[in-house]
């Protein structure tokens, strides 16, 4: 049971990171286009 809470909370911290780093590289690209436009 206990070894099961530790892989839900894994899995949660590890989907959190994902979503940051996507959101962050979406950011970057964004910006790096504008600067291109520019």
């Amino acid at each position: 049971m206990r070894d099961n809470s530790n892989t839900f909370i894994y899995i949660i911290a590890g989907i959190i990171i994902l979503h940051f780093l996507i959101g962050f590289g979406y950011l970057l690209y964004k910006m790096s286009k504008k600067e291109n436009k520019k």
